[in-house]
């Protein structure tokens, strides 16, 4: 299915992970990608290449302004316009509890997972606007819906995500521009296993979480957020979906 051909789509964080797979998933649909991530790694350009689709790598810092806009303007000067952004980049920050969290540690969480948003969107709304259409969807959590001890800033950040999708997707209904989050799980990725050290009993702790008994893929969550991006979800702006496996309804 290509029903994204001729469409162009920026995904942070898209050296590993979510962000990887989620970039492999709108190639496959056609879409034209800019992967943009701190972390300099061609692998999910060449990923996206052997889907057949274009593929463009920017590296960026998305808690910096102008690094945020110069990653926009590049992908509109390379593609010529912007359908789709998958703002997911973002870090868990360090384990500690609240009372015992630095500010350097604080604000370092704080300004790429939600300060980093709101750049990212701040620079992509525009051009969405010209066109009268395009899609956004922040990457916030199922920490985003619940609490999670000595995680303080990473919580907070991902609260913030959901907050800050709801009232810029208010802001934007009429204007042809859908805004959404999606809330992951524990899934299978390298932040996991930075969390658990690769740690097998630790890892069970955290299966354990989910009532459908494992972890989630990184694919499922892709499959979430091109969903939300296609046709099939014109009328659905302003959500937090929730892709885990029972967590938050427990």
């Amino acid at each position: 299915m290509k029903d994204f051909e001729n469409k162009v789509a920026i995904i942070t964080g898209g050296s590993f992970g979510i962000g990887r797979a989620t970039a492999i998933a709108f190639a496959k649909r056609g879409a034209k990608i800019t992967v943009a991530d701190y972390i300099e790694d061609m692998e999910t350009v060449k990923l996206v290449q052997a889907a057949g689709a274009e593929a463009l790598f920017i590296k960026c810092d998305v808690s910096k302004a102008m690094e945020v806009k110069t990653m926009v303007d590049k992908t509109i000067t390379a593609f010529g316009r912007l359908d789709y952004a998958f703002n997911n980049a973002g870090i868990e920050g360090p384990s500690a509890y609240l009372h015992e969290y630095t500010e350097e540690n604080w604000d370092k969480t704080i300004g790429i997972n939600l300060k980093g948003v709101w750049l990212c969107m701040k620079y992509e709304l525009p051009h969405m606007l010209k066109q009268k259409k395009g899609v956004i969807v922040n990457c916030a959590s199922v920490a985003g819906l619940v609490g999670v001890s000595r995680l303080p800033a990473y919580v907070a950040s991902k609260h913030g995500v959901i907050g800050l999708t709801k009232t810029c997707a208010l802001e934007n209904a009429k204007l042809g521009v859908r805004i959404n989050a999606v809330c992951p799980g524990v899934i299978d990725t390298p932040m996991i296993d930075r969390i658990t050290g690769k740690d097998k009993i630790v890892e069970m702790k955290f299966i354990d979480m989910e009532p459908i008994g494992r972890m989630g893929h990184p694919e499922e969550v892709a499959e979430a957020v091109t969903w939300l991006c296609s046709d099939a979800a014109s009328f659905i702006t302003g959500h937090a979906m929730a892709v885990d496996g029972g967590w938050t309804t427990q």
